[in-house]
C-alpha cells in the first residue's frame, strides 16, 4: 500500500491511541483490505470548520465526523469561551437534529462543555436550528452548537456552533476558534468527563416563548381567519420540523394542515428520500401526490434541521409546480413589504438583506417600496452581521438567500424554516382572499418586477483530488476570465476573494465592500449574472446563473419564461457545465 509516511503516521496514531476499540478495528479493516483511497480520503486532513462549524461523513479518521473529531472541536469551543469571558458564568445552548449519532453527539458536547466549567442548556429532543438560535439570546448564553448536517445525505453529520448573539460564529471568532481547535494535538486533551449538575434540560418554555415571537411576524390575521381552511400539505422530511411547524400553523390559525405520515417521524435513515433536501422535487414527491390527492392550496416541506423551506403550488392549469429559493424569497419579500405598507407598519429606518448570489428582483421590490437594501456574501452570519451592526439605528424586516433559506423578524439570528412555513402560509391565504392563486401573485409581481429567472448548476468533487480540481477551476477563472459568453461581452468581473471590482472594457477597479471570499462573478453586456463559489459545507463547485426579461403582462409570462430559459441553457453550453 503506497500511503505516505504522513498519512501513516495519522493512521498509526489512531490505533495506538487512546481511541475506543470499535474506531481502532474500523480502520484495521481498511488497512488489511488495502483500501488506499478510504484511508487516504479519512485522513488527508483534518475535519475543519467551514461556514460555522464541522460537516462530514460519518467514521472513523481525521477527516471524519466522529465523537474525537467532534470532542477536539467542542474542546477547542470551550477553551476559547473561557478565554474570551473570564470570571463569567459561560452558558452555552445544545440542540440535535434528527441525524444518526445526533442525540449521542450532543450530549458527548454537552459533557464536554460541563468538564470545562461551563453551563449546559441541552434540548431535552430533537429541535429546529433556528429555535437553539433563539434560545442562545432568550438564555442569554455566550455561545451555543446544534449537531446537524442540514439536508446533506444520511452519511453526514455536522456541528453548527454559534455566539452570544444567535448567529453562526464570524471573524475573529471563528479563525480564533479554529487555532484552539489545532493547539490540541491530541484526544488526551479532550475533557470527556461530565459534570452533570451543569446539564440542565430545556424544552416545553422555549418552545412556547419562540412559537410566541413566530405569531407576532403575522400580518393579516384577518385573511387567515376567512381562509382558515386552506388545505396545506406538510412534510418534515424525517426531520425536526414536526416538532414546531404544525404548531406554528395552527397558531396563526390554520385548521386543515394535513401531514405526509410517512415522512412524519424523526429518522435519520431518510428512509424515503434519496437525500431529504426540499431543493429536489423528488424529496417532496410524496407531498405533491398527496396534495394532487386533496386537491390542495399549498405543500410546505422543511430540511431535517429545519432551517430551508421548499413550496410548491398549482400553476394556471393546475399542475403542481415547485417554487425555486429565488422566487420563494421574492415573494416573500414582495408580500412582507406591500403588507406591511397596506397596514400602515412602513418605517424610514426598515430594511431587508440578500445576499450576492440571490435574484436581484428583491433590490427592486425594497427600491419600489423606499427600503434599503443590503447585500452580504452567502451565509446567514453574514445576514446577522448587518443587524447586529444596526441595531438600534435601523430595522431589519427580512431576509434570504437562493437555497431556501429564510428569516423573518431578528429574534432568530439564522434562516428559519418555522417562521417562513408561517408567512407563506398567511400569503397563501391573503392570495387566496384576494381570489387568486400564490402562482398568480408571483406573475404579477414578475409583471411589475420584470421576469428575473435563475439556474444552479452544483458539480460535485470528492475526496482530496477533487478539492484540488475545485480550486484549479476557480484559478483558471480568476486568470483567465472568459470576455464573451453566449454571444455577450463580459463587461464586469466581481472577484470577492480579491475584494475588487473591475470593469473589463476601461480597467477601472472599485472595491466590493465586502470581506474576502472565494467567489467570482461575470457580469454580461445585458445585466445577466453568472457566479462560481466552491461550497463551504459540500465537496462542490456552484454556478449560479441569473438573467432578466421584459414582461409587460402576465399574458406573456410563459413566453417570457420559456426565452430565459433559453439564455440560460445558450450560457451553461457556452461554459461547457453540462
Amino acid at each position: 500500500m503506497a500511503l505516505s509516511t504522513e498519512l501513516q503516521h495519522k493512521i498509526n496514531t489512531w490505533l495506538t491511541g487512546n481511541y475506543d476499540a470499535e474506531t481502532k478495528a474500523n480502520i484495521q479493516q481498511l488497512l488489511d483490505a488495502d483500501q488506499e483511497e478510504a484511508l487516504s480520503d479519512a485522513f488527508y486532513r483534518n475535519l475543519e470548520f467551514g461556514t460555522g462549524g464541522l460537516r462530514g461523513i460519518m467514521g472513523a479518521g481525521s477527516n471524519r465526523m466522529n465523537r474525537y473529531t467532534l470532542g477536539m472541536a467542542a474542546q477547542g469551543l470551550s477553551n476559547y469561551l473561557v478565554q474570551q469571558f473570564p470570571g463569567q458564568e459561560i452558558k452555552v445552548a445544545v440542540a440535535h437534529d434528527s441525524r444518526n449519532n445526533s442525540p449521542e453527539f450532543a450530549r458527548l458536547v454537552s459533557d464536554i462543555f460541563s468538564a470545562n466549567g461551563i453551563t449546559v442548556y441541552l434540548f431535552e429532543a430533537l429541535r429546529p436550528t433556528p429555535e437553539l438560535s433563539f434560545a442562545i439570546r432568550h438564555l442569554g448564553c455566550q455561545s451555543g452548537c446544534v449537531v446537524t448536517a442540514s439536508h446533506n445525505p444520511k452519511e453526514y453529520n455536522g456541528f453548527k456552533v454559534y455566539w452570544n448573539d444567535g448567529a453562526q460564529v464570524v471573524a475573529p471568532h471563528d479563525k480564533n476558534i479554529i487555532t484552539e481547535v489545532n493547539a490540541i494535538q491530541s484526544v488526551d486533551d479532550v475533557r470527556f468527563q461530565a459534570d452533570a449538575s451543569r446539564i440542565h434540560h430545556i424544552g416545553a418554555e422555549l418552545d412556547a416563548a419562540y412559537l410566541a415571537k413566530v405569531k407576532e411576524l403575522s400580518i393579516n390575521p384577518e385573511a387567515i381567519q376567512r381562509q382558515h381552511d386552506l388545505k396545506i400539505v406538510y412534510t418534515p422530511l424525517h426531520g425536526t420540523g414536526i416538532t414546531l411547524v404544525p404548531q406554528a400553523l395552527a397558531q396563526l390559525g390554520f385548521t386543515n394542515v394535513h401531514i405526509v405520515q410517512e415522512q412524519a417521524t424523526p429518522d435519520g435513515n431518510f428512509p424515503t428520500v434519496l437525500s431529504p433536501n426540499p431543493e429536489e422535487k423528488v424529496a417532496m414527491q410524496l407531498a405533491l401526490d398527496q396534495a394532487k390527492t386533496l386537491d390542495a392550496d399549498l405543500v410546505l416541506a422543511t430540511d431535517p434541521d429545519s432551517d430551508r423551506v421548499g413550496m410548491a403550488v398549482k400553476d394556471n392549469h393546475g399542475e403542481w409546480v415547485l417554487v425555486n429559493g429565488n422566487q420563494t424569497a421574492a415573494l416573500l419579500t414582495h408580500y412582507l413589504l406591500s403588507a406591511r405598507a397596506r397596514a400602515g407598519k412602513m418605517t424610514e429606518q426598515d430594511f431587508i438583506v440578500y445576499t450576492i448570489v440571490t435574484s436581484d428582483v428583491l433590490g427592486d421590490i425594497a427600491s419600489r417600496h423606499g427600503v434599503k437594501a443590503y447585500q452580504t456574501l452567502t451565509g446567514f452570519k453574514y445576514i446577522a452581521g448587518i443587524i447586529r451592526d444596526l441595531e438600534g439605528q435601523q430595522t431589519y424586516i427580512g431576509g434570504g438567500e437562493e437555497s431556501y433559506g429564510y428569516m423573518i423578524g431578528d429574534f432568530v439570528r439564522d434562516k428559519d424554516a418555522i417562521s417562513a412555513c408561517a408567512l407563506i402560509a398567511e400569503m397563501a391565504a391573503v392570495a387566496k382572499d384576494q381570489g387568486h392563486t400564490l402562482y398568480q401573485e408571483m406573475q404579477r409581481m414578475y409583471a411589475t418586477y420584470g421576469l428575473y429567472k435563475e439556474h444552479l448548476i452544483s458539480l460535485t468533487k470528492k475526496g482530496q483530488r477533487g478539492a484540488e480540481e475545485i480550486q484549479e477551476m476557480m484559478r483558471e477563472l480568476r486568470a483567465n476570465p472568459p470576455r464573451t459568453i453566449a454571444g455577450l461581452p463580459v463587461t464586469e468581473l466581481r472577484d470577492y476573494g480579491q475584494g475588487i471590482i473591475r470593469n473589463l472594457h476601461t480597467g477601472e477597479q472599485l472595491p466590493t465592500g465586502l470581506e474576502s471570499s472565494n467567489v467570482l462573478q461575470f457580469i454580461l453586456e445585458d445585466g445577466s449574472k453568472i457566479s462560481a463559489r466552491p461550497s463551504g459545507t459540500e465537496p462542490k463547485i456552484k454556478f449560479y446563473f441569473s438573467v432578466k426579461q421584459p414582461l409587460a403582462s402576465v399574458v406573456d409570462f410563459d413566453l417570457a419564461n420559456r426565452r430565459a430559459d433559453e439564455k440560460i441553457q445558450a450560457i451553461i453550453a457556452d461554459m461547457q457545465l453540462q
